[in-house]
């Protein structure tokens, strides 16, 4: 079902100056099936930031991909040709993405990822209309690399999904990580039972365990890992330890450390203000998947506000440029338009009867890619 939302009207006479050309945006997440909750976070983010905005020009229209690459595409070639969209936003998943980026790019259309940073999109295939407004694939693995190390784990077991973030999760993590390998697993995308995984886990002598399995994926292991009686420490991205993962899980979390660009006591106004107003209009606590989509959000209404889109130089300088107030604190793009930020790691605790994240050290400073010199912008 297609959904329409219109930003609310605001009087900006005291910005005469600013360009208020509007700007068509067309929303392509996941809403339905395994991995929903993703999608939900990052459009309801994105939406809360149009709001706020006042703005009466920008229009979204919102659909479901079903997480299928096809069903993806199908939409991504309707909004551009029939919706005639100026910018394409919302994926969740890289091979959904890796499907749909690159031809609405070579269209002349912008695509600001809000999630999917794989890597194929960081180096030669870097585009200057392509903005990842979250990270690169490998970056919060390459922050779990460090924390190994700095843990001093040195035998580590990894295992994640068979797909394109996947491969970059497990390629970062090892780039980092000093140490060697117990083990290593690539899982089905999708998959939900993991004893043969564990039982390998058991018999490999390992001293510690990195997981990636985002979504459903990570609730069904960290459920069974915790059955299995395995004392061995967990380390994982953030994907795997966002609020709606941790709620599902329960006590299975406490304690495991998960490295993060984001989280909900990161400390600047813009943070504590987007967390305050997201509970306030959803009854919930925001995830990172909806941090990125606010700032996603932020990022587009920032060009928007000094750029027409109808411009394409100028308004990629504009984007380019990130005058926006993110909720991570500093921002700014590196050469190949993805993030350069602070990592985090952070543990799971309890508020109550609520299961969330605090943040206990930094991992990686102003932190770039390693991709950045393959790109020839």
């Amino acid at each position: 079902m297609k959904l329409k939302f219109l930003a609310l009207v605001t009087a900006l006479t005291s910005v005469a100056s600013l360009a208020q050309a509007d700007v068509k945006v067309g929303m392509i997440t996941t809403l339905s099936g395994g991995g929903a909750g993703l999608g939900i976070d990052v459009r309801d983010g994105f939406m809360l930031a149009i709001k706020q905005s006042g703005r009466d020009d920008i229009e979204v229209v919102i659909e479901d991909d079903q997480r299928k690459p096809d069903i993806a595409v199908q939409l991504a070639d309707r909004m551009i040709q029939s919706e005639k969209v100026d910018v394409l936003t919302g994926i969740i998943w890289s091979n959904l993405a890796m499907a749909v980026v690159p031809s609405a790019l070579a269209q002349g259309k912008f695509y600001l990822s809000p999630n999917a940073g794989p890597s194929q999109l960081a180096g030669k295939g870097c585009h200057k209309n392509y903005f990842n407004v979250a990270w690169q694939n490998d970056n919060l693995h390459e922050a779990g690399g460090a924390h190994a190390n700095s843990t001093g784990y040195n035998n580590t077991f990894v295992l994640a999904p068979n797909y394109p973030a996947g491969k970059d999760a497990l390629t970062g993590f090892k780039r980092v990580y000093e140490g060697g390998l117990s083990g290593e697993l690539y899982t089905k995308l999708g998959q939900k039972d993991y004893a043969s995984e564990i039982a390998q886990i058991r018999a490999s002598g390992a001293d510690s365990v990195y997981f990636f399995l985002p979504g459903g994926m990570g609730i069904s292991f960290l459920k069974q890992y915790a059955d299995s009686g395995l004392e061995l420490p967990l380390v994982g991205p953030a994907f795997s330890f966002d609020q709606g993962i941790l709620q599902a899980v329960g006590d299975a979390a406490l304690g495991v450390a998960n490295t993060s660009q984001w989280s909900k006591d990161t400390a600047n106004p813009t943070n504590e203000a987007f967390v305050a107003s997201f509970q306030a209009e959803y009854g919930r606590l925001p995830s990172l998947y909806a941090s990125q989509g606010f700032d996603t959000a932020n990022l587009l209404i920032s060009a928007a506000g000094s750029a027409d889109v109808a411009d394409g130089d100028a308004f990629q300088a504009a984007l380019k440029a990130a005058d926006f107030a993110s909720t991570r604190g500093d921002f700014a793009f590196a050469g190949n338009n993805h993030p350069i930020q602070d990592i985090y790691v952070r543990e799971v605790i309890k508020e109550g009867d609520i299961y969330t994240n605090k943040i206990v050290s930094t991992a990686l400073e102003d932190h770039s890619n390693a991709y950045v010199s393959d790109c020839s912008m």
